[in-house]
């Protein structure tokens, strides 16, 4: 009988499927799981991790950057980009890691602890009445045949409203700052910092600007061939270097409760977080005709920590959210290589985490 009970266990154990179960390999420092909670600022929280890793990176300890400051600078910035268009520029929540760095250049930084974004009394981050209230001005501003020059300040007093004035002095660990001096004690330099993607309706090796909304500032890429993007984000996350990931989420395979984002070849959706299932095989072409179908958008920006191996060994990317400590994963989640493939828009790296033989391609 004894036997007859091992034989049907095990029978029924060999025929369960494969869990998700994940080792990982290369796991790289990052500073605690943030949430953006009611705003569209991924790309500020995404960013602004992947800079406090380039901190830690060098050896330097990280203060806990305010994520809250850099969107307050755009903000400006894409209003006066706005208005000097005259409406015909994307004004939303919106923006890309290089805005970030193009943020540092033109406001500084500054550490959460001077500057939370919230004003007193103000529990969450909400910007979806600061966004009307900021784009109903501006689009009135439109109808008027001569403006001053004091509209500009009327942006700042609406941020200083639902996000707190920014100081234009704080103190830090003792000593006092600016945020422009609070930047340069960082030494965090722009122009280490390169934006790379790959679609084939531009030449590969060249510069171009991506054709997604979000892109206000007409921001530069890089364009590879598929394959040579992913090998840098290998090549980074093998030799110690975090990549700030831009891409699509607003797929069935991605669950940040679950932890995962997969890429199932199959056209149902039960069942898929529960084991492993048969990807799509993803290619420059079929990778093309989704951003062309808009299939891929540009929706949500997150912070490439690790490499993993998952079932059967398979390559996954450690990937830290910024939507609180939610998931099996504590706001981590593991990104298949086919989802990376297929939904990544653009990533930033430092350009030292470019391989020397893809670098010389670009010129770079």
């Amino acid at each position: 009988m004894k036997h007859l009970i091992l034989g049907l266990f095990l029978l029924f154990t060999l025929q369960l499927p494969a869990q998700y179960t994940f080792t990982d390999k290369h796991k790289l420092e990052c500073t605690p799981v943030e949430n953006q909670q009611r705003t569209g600022s991924c790309w500020s929280f995404t960013t602004i991790s992947f800079l406090e890793s380039e901190l830690l990176r060098q050896g330097k300890p990280a203060p806990g950057l305010s994520e809250m400051y850099m969107v307050r600078t755009i903000y400006q910035d894409k209003a006066r980009n706005y208005v000097l268009r005259q409406g015909k520029a994307n004004f939303s929540q919106g923006a890309l890691s290089h805005d970030v760095v193009r943020a540092l250049s033109l406001g500084g930084l500054i550490p959460e602890s001077a500057y939370s974004g919230k004003p007193e009394g103000v529990d969450a981050h909400d910007h979806g009445e600061m966004e009307a209230a900021l784009k109903g001005m501006l689009d009135g501003l439109l109808g008027l045949k001569n403006l001053s020059p004091r509209w500009a300040a009327s942006v700042s007093c609406i941020l200083d409203n639902y996000m707190g004035p920014a100081p234009a002095t704080f103190t830090y660990q003792g000593r006092e700052y600016t945020p422009q001096s609070f930047a340069k004690s960082l030494d965090i330099r722009p122009e280490d910092y390169v934006t790379l993607t790959s679609f084939s309706h531009h030449p590969f090796y060249e510069t171009f600007v991506l054709e997604i909304p979000d892109n206000y500032s007409n921001g530069l890429y890089y364009n590879l061939p598929l394959d040579e993007l992913q090998a840098i984000a290998d090549y980074a996350l093998s030799n110690g270097y975090t990549v700030a990931w831009d891409g699509d989420v607003g797929e069935k395979g991605f669950s940040a409760g679950k932890g995962l984002a997969i890429l199932p070849a199959g056209p149902g959706a039960e069942g898929i977080f529960d084991a492993p299932v048969e990807e799509v095989q993803v290619n420059q072409e079929n990778r093309q005709q989704a951003f062309e179908s808009y299939a891929t958008t540009d929706d949500h920006l997150m912070h490439l920590t690790g490499i993993a191996a998952g079932p059967n060994g398979a390559k996954y990317y450690l990937t830290k959210n910024s939507w609180g400590e939610i998931g099996p994963y504590k706001g981590f989640l593991y990104m298949s290589e086919a989802y990376f493939r297929m939904k990544t828009v653009g990533i930033m790296v430092h350009r030292d985490a470019i391989p020397k033989d893809i670098a010389a391609k670009l010129a770079l």
